[in-house]
């Protein structure tokens, strides 16, 4: 059996279950097999036979995916920002619309790149790694409970060259971090889990079974992180260290009042709102008031 063979193949059954973009997957899954970076690679090995073994781990692949195991978890990798990330169980797969959190983030500071950029709930160090990407001058802070969550930032960060400017810190949000970040913070973005814990298990199965579930659950309402970090940053050394520099949050779909409530309640206001590529609001900047 050739490459090209086995890719349709797999195509068909992956349609045939009602799975989207049955042929990217099915190019990926056999050339995860091959042990290829991208399914760019396959089309170009398409007539290459391929042996028993190679055959039996694709099948093997499919058995996952089929079982409602996203593709970026059996490959171990996400795309995000254009950069390659590293997954693993301890982590949330990066989402297309948290990157704009970072066009958000980025627009910000358009005539001044900042120089210290805090992440709270770093998980991959997406957010964070992608701002430092864009800010070549600039040093990061990711902050996250996880002492597992931080190996695999620092494994993208290392990946990706950005490790001298990027250093991680396990905390509860910025509980432990006081004598850790100690720099005035020019802009500090969070992802914080917002789902409440009665709608996690109505999840898409991609989301519910293969995603940590702290990285979901945001309590009842779903927004017992965002009144953490709003009471940390309104007290000493924060308040201070942060002043009237941007806090950029991810929200849920229908957060934002009640997010903007919650900053609001002790200081901050809301200077912008940023719906994501499906027209839902998901990003919302704040400033401390007056």
């Amino acid at each position: 059996m050739r490459v090209k063979e086995l890719t349709r193949q797999l195509a068909a059954r992956l349609t045939a279950a009602e799975l989207p973009t049955p042929a990217l997957d099915a190019r990926l899954l056999v050339g995860h097999a091959l042990g290829l970076d991208d399914g760019g690679a396959v089309l170009a090995r398409r007539e290459q036979p391929l042996t028993p073994a190679e055959v039996a781990t694709s099948e093997a692949l499919l058995a996952r995916r089929l079982a409602g195991e996203p593709v970026a978890r059996i490959l171990g990798r996400r795309e995000f920002w254009s950069l390659p990330f590293v997954l693993s169980p301890a982590v949330l797969d990066p989402r297309p619309d948290s990157e704009v959190v970072v066009e958000t983030t980025l627009a910000l500071f358009a005539d001044r790149p900042p120089r210290t950029v805090v992440d709270l709930g770093t998980g991959s160090g997406c957010l964070l790694l992608a701002l430092l990407h864009e800010w070549p001058e600039a040093r990061g802070h990711g902050v996250d409970r996880s002492a597992a969550t931080l190996a695999v930032a620092r494994t993208n960060a290392d990946a990706l060259g950005l490790a001298p400017r990027a250093r991680f810190h396990q905390s509860d949000w910025l509980a432990d971090c006081a004598a850790r970040i100690t720099d005035s913070i020019d802009v500090l973005v969070a992802n914080p889990p917002y789902i409440a814990a009665g709608e996690i298990a109505g999840l898409a199965p991609e989301v519910r079974d293969h995603d940590p579930r702290g990285a979901l659950d945001g309590g009842p309402d779903g927004l017992d992180a965002y009144r953490v970090i709003a009471g940390q940053l309104a007290a000493p050394p924060w308040a201070a260290r942060l002043g009237d520099r941007p806090v950029v949050f991810e929200i849920g779909a229908a957060q934002a009042a009640a997010v903007t409530a919650i900053m609001a309640a002790v200081g901050f206001r809301r200077v912008a709102l940023r719906d994501d590529y499906g027209g839902r609001a998901r990003c919302l900047v704040f400033r401390r008031a007056g």
